[in-house]
């Protein structure tokens, strides 16, 4: 198991095939964008993660990593494609069938094929196996079929690729001992081995936890706005609980896990996921409350200029999938009276379908700034930054500043009881 050829150059296909190039394999990546490719085999990357362009320039200039807009022979496959949803919030795994059915050509006795993606629970043995199998090849004695799938904080990639327990779901036992022996080679975490569909369903579940923690953060701030009460203290002395943990609240849920991965539980099994359904419309709905006390404090002025801070779902990364700051800015922009202004230190033009302000720009004139992301520079962020504004006022979705200034008034996401007008 030398050659590894990994199907998907992206958040979880690029950092995964920078370690094992690292650790010594040969890796060929492959991707359908050409302009990556080409890009990756100057040793230059397109996405933003710690540690990641040192480790990736390294990789190329040894020769141990290289570029392909197509597959080639190998010993191991690691297939690393999104999976989106349908607008039904049904699993779009047509990324997965699509990559399983590029390596086709290349398959031989003995070697292993490993789904990183996140996929609902049976893909491995309803879907990816007949493939196999159609093209001539037995999937239970002929392939090690495993289903791997990634459990990284973005932020720490590189660190959690590492030091994290891996879960191999095998078709088989015995594929299950292959892929779990490919990531022993880089893994210092354990390597536990199982079946494909508890695999599947193990990686849901970590996520649909977070996001059920998630919505009943978010449902305290929307209690805690009718009766008057600060969410956030409340959730700080609740959790002094020694088996209480409750998550922070936000202004919804993003991201390609854990704004995705419960529907494909919901769609195997509608009937018997109400709770994971009732948590997922609530984090929904978060947006459209973030933009309900947009309105609330804004009522008063005929046109008023809202500068929108942070764009990803998550604080210092790039990543703006199934983002709510960018559901809340096409929200605003619906409504002829704001002037919106969005402005992300992390984030390139290119990333987005609307304008991008500088930190200048955004604030000059502003008569509301809303925090939807916790970058690092926000937090750092002090009274002189929000000089030029035109009433300063900040509504903090994330919580994260901290500003000690009179002359500037924040409303944090879980104390908006006390929220009033903005007067010019």
């Amino acid at each position: 198991m030398k050659k590894i050829c990994v199907i998907g150059l992206g958040y979880i296909g690029l950092p995964t095939s920078a370690i094992f190039a690292n650790a010594g394999f040969e890796v060929v990546g492959v991707d359908v964008n050409e302009k990556v490719v080409q890009a990756l085999n100057t040793g230059e990357i397109h996405i933003e993660e710690n540690g990641l362009p040192e480790l990736f320039k390294k990789v190329v200039q040894e020769g141990k990593f290289r570029a392909s807009l197509v597959p080639e022979k190998a010993d191991v496959f690691i297939i690393a494609v999104p999976t989106p949803i349908h607008e039904d919030y049904t699993a779009n795994i047509d990324y997965v069938i699509d990559a399983t059915k590029s390596i086709l050509p290349y398959l031989e006795k003995g070697n292993a094929v490993i789904v990183e993606s996140t996929i609902p629970p049976r893909t491995m043995d309803d879907v990816v196996a007949p493939i196999i199998r159609e093209h001539g090849l037995d999937p239970e004695k002929d392939i090690y079929l495993a289903h791997c799938p990634e459990r990284v904080l973005p932020g720490r990639i590189l660190i959690e690729l590492i030091e994290n327990t891996r879960i191999v779901g095998g078709v088989t036992k015995e594929a299950a001992k292959k892929a779990a022996d490919v990531y022993r080679a880089v893994v210092k975490g354990e390597v536990i081995e199982t079946e494909a569909v508890t695999a599947e369903m193990s990686k849901l579940m970590e996520n649909t936890f977070r996001d059920v923690n998630i919505a009943l953060a978010n449902e305290l701030v929307k209690i805690s706005q009718r009766i008057g009460v600060d969410a956030h203290k409340v959730i700080e002395l609740a959790n002094k609980h020694p088996r209480v943990n409750i998550h922070l609240p936000g202004p919804g849920v993003g991201g390609h896990c854990l704004a995705v991965d419960p529907y494909f539980i919901v769609e195997k099994a509608k009937e018997e996921s109400l709770l994971i359904q009732t948590a997922r419309h609530i984090n929904n709905s978060m947006p459209y409350f973030v933009v309900e006390q947009i309105q609330r404090m804004t009522a008063e002025l005929v046109s008023p200029k809202v500068a929108i801070f942070g764009l990803t779902y998550k604080g210092n990364t790039d990543d703006v999938r199934e983002s709510p700051a960018i559901k809340i800015y096409e929200l605003l922009k619906q409504h002829s009276r704001f002037e919106v202004r969005a402005y992300d230190p992390h984030v390139k033009q290119e990333q987005v379908s609307f304008p991008l302000s500088t930190l200048e720009e955004a604030v000059d004139g502003a008569h509301l700034v809303v925090i939807l992301a916790d970058h690092n520079e926000f937090k750092d962020m002090k009274a002189e930054d929000f000089a030029t504004m035109k009433t300063k006022v900040i509504f903090d979705t994330k919580n994260c500043l901290h500003l000690d200034d009179e002359s500037i008034t924040v409303y944090k996401i879980g104390n908006l009881h006390s929220v009033k007008a903005i007067q010019e």
